[in-house]
């Protein structure tokens, strides 16, 4: 597989198989994407790697916290609060087509709320990555942090694996860093769901559009 072939094939997958990932693939994965560039070369990315019982007591952990309903303060603005319309519209629209490809009615909030906590549970991936970051870095050090994920999700494709980058943790910052025993000055910017997709999963079904290039390229000549 060269990069262009990874990069189509890329896509947030939500239902993975319950087989378990090698840890030494998942390890080189993350150590090669180190290559990432970053402004300065500060590399502000910091992983863990969840995977085994320390997965397990997660998930039973986060079960427990989504069933109750408990919330705590996410530390960054996951989407601007005063979001345009035609971002806005796009939201909209990939959370329709994926509630319709799981046959999840608009008004079904039951349906939809179990689909939300399922997130919590990295739908089912046997893997799971947290990527933190230092408080005193601000949005060009959060950029180099994409580029380091992209290139994760871009070796987990080339290793035959499916991911799901995930800021939904965000809004738990307190359980994760609790859990993750960070220190007072790492936040949590987002987890990733790792692991071999179950191709029968209804969300699978979704391929999210992207906008035609007439949208947002200009070439100057």
């Amino acid at each position: 597989m060269n990069v262009g072939e990874a990069v189509a094939a890329r896509r947030s997958v939500r239902g993975f198989r319950d087989m378990p990932v090698d840890l030494a693939v998942l390890h080189a994965i993350v150590t090669r994407a180190a290559r990432a560039p970053s402004g300065g070369n500060l590399q502000p990315w910091h992983v863990d790697l969840v995977v085994g019982d320390s997965l397990s007591r997660l998930k039973a952990l986060m079960a427990e916290k989504t069933a109750s309903g408990a919330l705590e303060a996410a530390q960054y603005a996951i989407y601007p609060r005063e979001l345009a319309a035609l971002y806005k519209g796009r939201r909209f629209q990939v959370g329709m087509a994926l509630y319709g490809a799981m046959g999840i009615a608009r008004d079904d909030h039951d349906a939809r709320n179990a689909e939300f906590r399922r997130n919590f549970q990295f739908f089912g991936a046997p893997a799971a990555l947290f990527c933190t970051v230092d408080r005193q870095m601000g949005p060009p050090q959060w950029s180099d942090l994409g580029m380091y994920l992209q290139n994760v999700m871009l070796l987990a494709t080339e290793a035959g694996l499916a991911t799901c980058a995930q800021e939904c943790w965000a809004i738990y910052p307190d359980t994760v860093g609790a859990f993750l025993h960070l220190p007072p000055e790492r936040m949590v910017f987002c987890g990733m769901a790792i692991g071999y997709e179950d191709a029968a999963a209804p969300a699978n079904a979704l391929r999210a559009e992207r906008a035609p290039e007439t949208e947002w390229l200009r070439v100057m000549s």
